[in-house]
C-alpha cells in the first residue's frame, strides 16, 4: 500500500469522545449536553482529509489492543485509505475528551497512550518510498518526527510539519528538515517567542493579528523554513515563501457547526493539494482552505472531512482563485 501512496501521514490515532453543550462549564459546574464518539487524532484526521480527496494516502500510527483499536481498523477499511497500525499492547489506544459549545468552539484534553509510543524501528525507510508529501504533527514523539523527516528528505518528498499541539520540549533542529511549516496563531506565537524572532518583545496573538502582511511575511522568514503557512481561523491563512507573502481569505457563507479538526482538515487538504496541483503551494493552500471550510459544517472530526464529490461541488461555487 505504501508504494502507491503519494501522501504519507505519520501521527496519532485518537478515539474522540465529544460532548456538545450550550456553553463550556465553569470550574465546579455540571452542564447537560449530548454525546458523540468518532475516530480522531491529528494524524488520522489529516490522513482522512487527504484520502477523501482521492489522492492515494497512507496513515501510519499506533494503537493498543482494545476495542478502540478494532474500531480504528474497521473505519479505515470502510474508507479505503491505506494504514499501517503499529500495535502497542502495553498501552491503550489514545482518547480525547472534547467539549463543543453552541458557537462550535471546542476545548480538548487528549491522552496519547499508544500514539506516543511510535519508535524509529516501527518506520523503516522502505515504508516512505514513493511518497511525494510526508506530514507529521506533535501528537507522536518529536524523535519519530525527526526520524521520518530525515527519511523523507532522502527520498525527495516534501516534508510538512504541523506543530500541533505546541509543546514545551519542541526542538527547533527539526526545522532544518522541514519544507512547509503550518502553525495556527497560538503555535506561531509560541514558536516565534521560543526562537526569539521578536527580540525582547514577546509576541502575542493580539499583536500577531495587528501585523500587516508585509510584517508577518518578514517574521515568517525568520523561521528558516522555505514555506510557512499561518492558519488564522475565520480570517483564512497567510502563505510566506521566499518570493513573497500571500493572504488567502476564508471561504464566505460558511455555517459553523463544529470547528474541531478544522486545522487537520486544512493540513490534509493542503498535502493532497500539493499532489493535485504539482507542488503549487498557493493553489494547495487555497484547496486546504476549502477542505477546512467544509469540515466545520458537520459534527465530529474524521467523519466531518469532506469527500471529493463535496469538494468539487463546493469549488464550483467558490473557485480556488477566490476562496
Amino acid at each position: 500500500m505504501s508504494k502507491s501512496a503519494q501522501v504519507i501521514i505519520v501521527g496519532s490515532f485518537v478515539q474522540d469522545l465529544t460532548f456538545f453543550s450550550e456553553h463550556f462549564p465553569a470550574p465546579g459546574q455540571t452542564t447537560v449536553g449530548t454525546f458523540f464518539t468518532c475516530p480522531g487524532g491529528k494524524g488520522s484526521n489529516q490522513a482522512v482529509a487527504a484520502g477523501r480527496t482521492g489522492v492515494p494516502t497512507l496513515f501510519i500510527g499506533a494503537v493498543g489492543r482494545d476495542a478502540f483499536a478494532e474500531e480504528a481498523r474497521k473505519f479505515y477499511a470502510a474508507e479505503g485509505i491505506g494504514t499501517r497500525f503499529i500495535t502497542k499492547p502495553r498501552h491503550a489506544t489514545a482518547t480525547a475528551g472534547i467539549i463543543v459549545n453552541a458557537a462550535g468552539q471546542n476545548e480538548i484534553v487528549v491522552a496519547l497512550g499508544a500514539s506516543a509510543q511510535i519508535r524509529p524501528p516501527d518506520i523503516p525507510p522502505a515504508l516512505l518510498r514513493g511518497a511525494k508529501v510526508v506530514v507529521c504533527q506533535h501528537e507522536a514523539t518529536l524523535a519519530i518526527n525527526a526520524h521520518v523527516f530525515r527519511l523523507a528528505r532522502r527520498t525527495g518528498a516534501t516534508t510538512v510539519l504541523n506543530p500541533a499541539p505546541m509543546r514545551g520540549d519542541f526542538e527547533p533542529a527539526i526545522l532544518r528538515h522541514t519544507d512547509v511549516l503550518i502553525p495556527n496563531e497560538t503555535e506561531f506565537v509560541a514558536l516565534a517567542n521560543q526562537l526569539g524572532l521578536t527580540g525582547k518583545t514577546k509576541l502575542t496573538e493580539r499583536k500577531l493579528a495587528a501585523l500587516s502582511d508585509a510584517a508577518l511575511h518578514r517574521l515568517c522568514r525568520g523561521f528558516g523554513v522555505p514555506t510557512v503557512i499561518v492558519t488564522l481561523g475565520s480570517r483564512g491563512c497567510f502563505v510566506s515563501q521566499a518570493a513573497g507573502g500571500t493572504a488567502i481569505p476564508a471561504c464566505p457563507g460558511i455555517k459553523v457547526v463544529d470547528t474541531t479538526g478544522a486545522g487537520d482538515a486544512f493540513c490534509g487538504g493542503f498535502a493532497a493539494g500539493l499532489v493535485k496541483f504539482s507542488g503549487d503551494i498557493v493553489a494547495a493552500a487555497r484547496f486546504g482552505t476549502a477542505v477546512a471550510a467544509l469540515s466545520v459544517t458537520k459534527r465530529g472530526t474524521a467523519p466531518a472531512m469532506p469527500t471529493a464529490r463535496e469538494i468539487a461541488r463546493f469549488l464550483r461555487r467558490h473557485p480556488l482563485g477566490t476562496a
